[in-house]
């Protein structure tokens, strides 16, 4: 398996958005300053709240399928190799991870058995779109802790996309949640999300390491990334810390993160979040508090490790 040295691009963007000129030149410019070679693309399904059996990928909130399409295209006119992620979302602002239903069916109340339907369909959507233009991956799905238990479901899901797209099939995990899932065995490559402390990276790695060699699969995170928060390093995973601009804070966790990753064999890529569609003003990097590194010190690690370091 090659090394991905990803970024993940304009996440959740709502209709609309990629067919604007200045979304290319943001994925252009993307390409030449990091020395990314893949980017994925994470098309939104949402959902009223955790407890909803719906599923709307057709609403203002997601980008339309013919202008996901045109922007694969023109990703692959770049040399960059492309993975899709449909990931759901709840409207009213509950993370994902917290969907999540009885486990025995009960009369009257939201069941698993549809949510599986609504969320089975969802995939299969974009699971299709990546098998007509030769995605390079396909990822089933993001931090899901809850549902992550519904064994029998996932391997549905999972056996279902396989029918419709012939490429290497993933799933994202969240953090702390590599040992739990039981079902690794079936998808191709496992994936997880790395937003641990700066700290904390050999501690991490020994314990998802057992996992690795337990399936005998490939590894990379498909998701890694830390705020210019001051806090952030130690707890980048927490989207809504407040605080002061801390430029090297997230330069040093990056730094961090490069170097213990970099020591392990069996990891084979990295994909950072994340890279916005539109560029803001080189003096605004010194006041941004958010994941992305356009024109921040972070940035320049990590085109070190993606054209230098890491091979």
């Amino acid at each position: 398996m090659d090394m991905i040295k990803g970024i993940t691009f304009y996440p959740f963007a709502p209709r609309g958005s990629f067919i604007k000129g200045e979304v290319r030149t943001s994925l252009s410019v993307m390409k030449e300053r990091t020395g990314a070679d893949t980017v994925v693309l994470v098309p939104a399904g949402i959902q009223q709240t955790p407890q909803s059996v719906e599923i709307d990928w057709q609403s203002p909130q997601t980008v339309s399928d013919s202008e996901l399409c045109e922007l694969i295209r023109y990703a692959k006119t770049l040399g960059l190799k492309v993975f899709l992620k449909p990931t759901v979302n709840c409207a009213n602002g509950v993370w994902r991870a917290h969907i999540n239903f009885f486990d025995e069916e009960v009369p009257c109340e939201p069941k698993w058995s549809e949510w599986f339907r609504a969320y089975t369909e969802f995939q299969m959507h974009y699971a299709r779109i990546a098998e007509e233009l030769h995605c390079e991956m396909f990822i089933t799905g993001c931090e899901m802790v809850m549902s992550e238990r519904r064994e029998r479901e996932w391997r549905s899901l999972i056996k279902a996309v396989k029918e419709v797209y012939h490429g290497p099939v993933s799933y994202n995990t969240d953090k702390y949640q590599e040992h739990n899932v039981s079902w690794w065995d079936c998808v191709d490559v496992i994936s997880s999300s790395g937003y641990y402390p700066a700290d904390d990276w050999e501690n991490q790695l020994d314990r998802i390491e057992k996992v690795v060699r337990r399936y005998k699969k490939p590894f990379f995170f498909a998701e890694a990334g830390c705020m210019s928060t001051a806090g952030s390093r130690e707890v980048p995973n927490n989207w809504e810390l407040h605080g002061e601009v801390d430029l090297e804070g997230q330069r040093v966790w990056y730094e961090n993160m490069f170097t213990a990753v970099t020591k392990r064999d069996w990891i084979k890529g990295a994909v950072l979040w994340s890279w916005d569609g539109r560029l803001y003003d080189g003096w605004k990097a010194k006041e941004d508090l958010h994941y992305e590194f356009y024109q921040k010190p972070a940035e320049a690690v990590i085109r070190k490790y993606f054209t230098e370091n890491w091979t």
